[in-house]
């Protein structure tokens, strides 16, 4: 998913067994799935980029990790329709809130109906906004430094590190950022000739942050191989 409203070729999942991937989902995923959530997704797959929308396991998991550290303040670069936002309005406190970025705010109101049925969207600040004037502005405010507990991004990847940069000085200590698409559907170990040439441009952008982010002692991370891979980090420093 992201900011961009440019055509692309939506990325294969990681598992290269089709039939395991769907048996994980059907497992552990759908059953658990709320009914909000699963509204959701049935009408973003109607789109013609029903792709950009975080897979159901990784929201899954987004929901584990913000009830795991009791996040209440969030921020979210890339919305879509909303699935990933919707999941984080229903795992953090009535009183959480969410500040969600996006250039696109006709996509979002595909979700706004189901945000607004599960009785969440009083969570949500929706900023039509590229999202690096967006971050500035909040640094201007040395108040809102250290004052958010969880970032997850799933946007334009050439910003991946910009965005970093401002949003570790956003998060506090103890705090989670997490980052979508950071395997690039595989393609970060190909030969570059063997990569479709509209995934070119994005996957040197997720290399190169790849590179960065590992070397990023303000952090302690995982590189984890679900859905079109998650880089998620804890803020030490």
């Amino acid at each position: 998913m992201g900011e961009s409203t440019k055509k692309g070729i939506p990325n294969a999942p990681l598992l290269q067994s089709k039939d395991l991937h769907e048996y994980i989902l059907r497992t552990s995923v759908y059953p658990r799935e709320p009914a909000p959530l699963k509204e959701l997704r049935d009408a973003t797959a109607t789109q013609p980029r029903y792709y950009l929308a975080a897979d159901p396991d990784v929201s899954q998991l987004l929901a584990m990790l913000l009830k795991l550290i009791n996040a209440k303040k969030t921020i979210e670069i890339g919305v879509f329709t909303g699935y990933s936002l919707l999941t984080t309005a229903l795992a953090i406190p009535n009183d959480g809130k969410i500040t969600a970025i996006d250039v696109n705010r006709e996509t979002y109101e595909i979700g706004l109906p189901f945000i607004r049925k599960a009785g969440v969207e009083h969570k949500i600040n929706f900023i039509q906004s590229p999202a690096l004037p967006v971050l500035n502005e909040l640094l201007q405010d040395e108040e809102n430094e250290g004052s958010f507990d969880f970032a997850f991004v799933d946007a334009d990847k050439v910003n991946y590190w910009n965005y970093h940069e401002k949003l570790i000085k956003l998060v506090r200590l103890g705090g989670m950022l997490i980052y979508d698409n950071t395997l690039w559907g595989g393609t970060v170990c190909w030969p570059e000739e063997a990569v479709p040439e509209g995934k070119r441009e994005s996957r040197k952008s997720v290399m190169e942050f790849n590179k960065l982010i590992s070397a990023d002692h303000r952090i302690e991370l995982v590189l984890a191989s679900i859905g079109d891979g998650m880089t998620i980090c804890r803020r030490i420093f």
